[in-house]
């Protein structure tokens, strides 16, 4: 059979003939977007109706996710549109976390038709700047909470996000906004940190540290009023579900609706695993390592993993490219990476540690000396790799049998 691969914003076919199963998130039932977004904004829980919280705020700060998050702001700021813009004082912040600011082409991604209209009230966090920080005090595991001043400053807060699953955090959306969101670099480093953590996994929320981190800056700023609106996305980016209200209550409901489409069963694993990264979450390496790991979680000791992935713009924080280029094996990279930790080493150990027990390939448009440095051998193709495993897998007198992970940023393989 065929099966169709992301590769940027096109689809690669790929020729499949030996056992294997392919592993995407489920296809749920979608209803209509606008009256999925207009019966949340109307009924949300714990909450009075989202008219009513912009009329009653003096001054609204409205919190988006940048273009690595598949997240539809552009969508529902479209249904507020009018509320919005009739309101006296709206500004926008993008939690771009420690990421770097957007472009023209994804600001017009994240803001849709409003830009034009509202891009004079839009700021851009930027986690470096120390000054833009207010100290919230310590986190129950150490984490020292710094958080931007516009926050604190703005009271009335509305938060737009997505939820599905991350790899260390459990889940994004709700509270991740803020921390890592809008949060000082030292605090992103520090809560990060946590992800070498085995606690800190898929799903996981409860006894999570990095979870937990952003639970305690919630804390801290439980006076403010939020209302907070989450989205839950199908593969292909429709609008499964949204829910509205609370902070934590809107997120718990959201995990919910993101566990029936992301969770994923399978039969056994895979001697061989190809794991895409999907357009938008294909914009570098460093994100793109999402798909690495929810395909590890498929894959037989001993076994081969592909990653399908663009990287339109090429590695992204290269911190944790560094460590991983100045170690020679990737037991070196896991020692170096518990002896002195800074943010980034995080995405370096994980991959490193696939690496002690698999081999690592890649397929991507970046230079195969940057691969070879991130530990993946460079293939020239999707098909020319998948067969090339084959015959490795052949070769050592086993039989193969493929785990196939067209959206493996978004799909998390649960076995039977």
């Amino acid at each position: 059979m065929n099966v169709k691969i992301p590769y940027g914003k096109d689809f690669v076919d790929l020729e499949v003939k030996i056992p294997h199963e392919v592993l995407s998130p489920n296809e749920p039932e979608v209803g209509d977007e606008s009256g999925i977004i207009s019966h949340a904004l109307s009924n949300p829980m714990g909450m009075e109706p989202f008219e009513d919280f912009v009329k009653n705020a003096d001054s609204l700060l409205i919190i988006v996710n940048d273009a690595t998050r598949p997240t539809p702001t552009a969508r529902v700021l479209l249904e507020m549109k009018v509320i919005l813009l009739s309101h006296p004082d709206v500004k926008f912040i993008v939690a771009t976390g420690a990421h770097r600011a957007p472009t023209e082409d994804e600001f017009r991604f994240i803001f849709g038709e409003i830009y034009d209209e509202m891009k004079d009230h839009i700021f851009v966090h930027d986690a470096r700047k120390d000054e833009d920080m207010d100290y919230l005090g310590v986190s129950s595991n150490g984490t020292e909470m710094y958080i931007n001043k516009m926050v604190r400053q703005a009271g009335n807060i509305l938060v737009i996000g997505s939820v599905e699953p991350h790899y260390f955090a459990g889940y994004t959306g709700g509270r991740k906004s803020f921390l890592p969101g809008v949060a000082g670099y030292k605090t992103i480093e520090m809560n990060h940190k946590h992800a070498l953590s085995n606690a800190a996994q898929s799903l996981a929320l409860e006894g999570n540290p990095v979870a937990e981190d952003m639970t305690d800056a919630m804390e801290v700023l439980k006076d403010l009023n939020i209302f907070s609106v989450q989205t839950v996305l199908t593969a292909d980016h429709g609008l499964y579900a949204m829910t509205a209200g609370d902070l934590f209550e809107s997120f718990d409901a959201a995990v919910v609706k993101a566990n029936e489409v992301f969770g994923t069963k399978f039969k056994k694993k895979g001697n061989i695993v190809l794991t895409a990264a999907p357009y938008p979450m294909d914009i570098d390496l460093y994100q793109s390592q999402k798909a690495l790991e929810n395909g590890r979680l498929a894959l037989e000791d001993g076994g081969i993993i592909i990653l399908v992935s663009k990287c339109r713009d090429g590695v992204g924080d290269d911190t944790f490219l560094n460590l991983l280029g100045s170690s020679a094996t990737c037991n070196e990279v896991m020692a170096k990476t518990s002896e002195c930790y800074k943010l980034g080493f995080h995405k370096a150990a994980r991959m490193a540690q696939i690496g002690t027990w698999a081999k690592m390939w890649a397929v991507s448009d970046l230079d195969s000396d940057i691969l070879k440095s991130a530990k993946l051998e460079s293939q020239e193709g999707i098909q020319e790799a998948f067969d090339k495993a084959i015959n490795i897998i052949k070769e050592q007198g086993k039989e193969p049998y493929a785990i196939i992970l067209p959206q493996g940023s978004l799909t998390v393989p649960l076995i039977e």
